[in-house]
């Protein structure tokens, strides 16, 4: 089923130019520049692209890919290996040496590129849904390294180019975060319908991988889970167990005709640059039971199976310091999130974050950083406050 979108109201006025520029920064375009889209030259190539899976867009302009119509400033790739790639090869590097330098590879000033395309579709009701393309340009960085623990804060920095030909002014937009754990014991595990919970692993279980969590663009966890970097011959690459996550906005901003997505992730670092690939079931949990993360995956119905190609390539001479600049003055707000967050899983109860009539979390608190960054003030106990109580609004927790 298709859903309707359009500007709405939270806590705070958010100007519906603002929130469209938003939305079409995470949700993506189809067309970008040529050069962002894969063609260089210019020689509109990217405008006859063809799939491998093509039959099933064969004769059916309904099927052609969405998202949305901006352009993007050329950019310009990489083309030289990186030195933390070449370091992946290092015979005198340990296994967790060489995790370690695959995690932090993934830092850097990237143009990203996001594909999914659903490759089979179970339920004879439902028709096949339309691929999606999406890409950005994006600031990776090291947000904390404690040798064990890795964190990555990722920054998009979009800067549209208009009808005219020029580029309007670049916004700039917090996006997700991901989180490295070695050995890690306690996994935060996404059940459906808004809630997580608790999951303790066995020490044997957890002997020599690497959790990785992910987080939504307004900090608040998405999913987590475990898995290996493995490194042989020119090859790294870290594969997750199967996860069970919430609908990315990609998905839920059309449909809601499915529940959550089971999946699984592959991390692979290359010359220059890094691919995750995402092999996803789109599942409606039964009627029965809003908690099946442990009754198993034949206890709901699988909608269909997508696979997913999120493409980050190095480039270079782009100007990406409204991403430090927008960091240097919000950071300390998006700190007592995560702070207030920690504290949440830290406590390892269950949790849910409620959906309230007209509000919402996300835009929320991606206002209330736009509002420190716009007048570069930030009272420390005000933002705290404000952390504490739009949180409590939305999380509740089960003592």
């Amino acid at each position: 089923m298709i859903k309707q979108t359009g500007c709405r109201l939270t806590r705070l006025f958010i100007p519906c130019t603002f929130l469209f520029a938003l939305l079409s920064a995470l949700s993506g375009p189809v067309v970008g520049s040529d050069a962002q889209n894969g063609d260089p030259d210019g020689d509109g190539a990217s405008e006859r692209q063809s799939y491998t899976f093509s039959w099933n867009l064969t004769d059916r302009p309904d099927q052609l890919p969405r998202g949305g119509l901006t352009k993007g400033a050329p950019v310009n790739l990489v083309l030289k290996p990186s030195s933390a790639w070449r370091s992946l090869a290092d015979p005198s590097k340990s296994d967790f040496e060489r995790d370690r330098a695959a995690i932090l590879s993934m830092a850097g000033e990237d143009k990203a590129s996001f594909e999914f395309l659903e490759t089979i579709v179970f339920d004879p009701a439902l028709d096949q849904s339309r691929p999606y393309q999406s890409w950005g340009t994006e600031y990776i960085f090291v947000l904390d390294d404690k040798k064990t623990f890795i964190s990555l804060q990722h920054i998009l920095v979009m800067r549209m180019r208009g009808e005219d030909g020029e580029d309007n002014p670049p916004i700039t937009i917090k996006h997700w975060r991901q989180d490295w754990q070695y050995e890690d014991q306690s996994l935060n595990i996404y059940l459906g319908d808004n809630q997580w919970r608790h999951l303790a692993v066995d020490p044997a279980s957890a002997e020599k991988t690497w959790s990785q969590s992910v987080f939504q663009v307004d900090d608040s966890p998405r999913y987590e889970s475990l898995g290996r970097w493995v490194h042989s011959n020119g090859l790294s690459t870290w594969e997750s167990g199967e996860t069970w996550r919430p609908l990315p906005r990609r998905e839920f901003s059309v449909r809601d005709d499915y529940d959550l997505l089971v999946g699984t992730n592959r991390h692979s670092i290359t010359p220059t640059g890094w691919i995750q690939e995402e092999d996803n079931l789109k599942v409606k949990l039964s009627s029965s039971s809003k908690r099946g993360q442990f009754e198993g995956i034949t206890t709901h119905s699988v909608l269909a199976r997508e696979i997913g190609l999120n493409r980050y390539e190095r480039i270079e001479g782009f100007d990406f310091s409204p991403a430090t600049e927008y960091w240097d003055k919000t950071q300390g707000f998006w700190d007592s999130v995560k702070e207030h967050w920690r504290d949440v899983l830290t406590a390892k109860s269950s949790y849910s974050i409620k959906k309230l009539e007209g509000q919402s979390l996300l835009m929320s608190l991606m206002m209330r950083a736009e509002s420190i960054a716009a007048s570069n003030e930030h009272l420390i106990e005000v933002d705290r406050n404000f952390v504490t109580s739009t949180l409590d609004d939305f999380v509740k927790t089960d003592q």
